[in-house]
């Protein structure tokens, strides 16, 4: 399912215009990634939460030369699904 798509299924369980449910659609994402840049969780109930994680520095390898490389400390966005999302896959 891509950006269309979604706005076609908020169209039909809504019965809005195409401006509206894409007026919707670029609220909810503009909200969350708001919200997300903040460092505040997002949880939609039903569906899951996401959160803003830091990954700290670390080691690694680059693979064809096998010399050590450092990677830096980053931000990275996880996903944790609920309870009745796992359920329904």
């Amino acid at each position: 399912m891509n950006r269309k798509d979604l706005i076609l299924q908020i169209m039909k369980e809504a019965g809005v215009t195409t401006s509206q449910a894409t007026k919707a659609l670029n609220a909810l994402i503009e909200g969350i990634k708001a919200s997300l840049k903040k460092g505040e969780r997002v949880t939609l109930s039903g569906f899951g939460s996401f959160e803003v994680k830091i990954r700290n520095p670390r080691k690694g390898r680059n693979p064809k030369t096998g010399e050590e490389v450092a990677i830096p400390r980053k931000k990275r966005i996880k996903f944790n699904p609920s309870r009745s999302l796992k359920e329904l896959l």
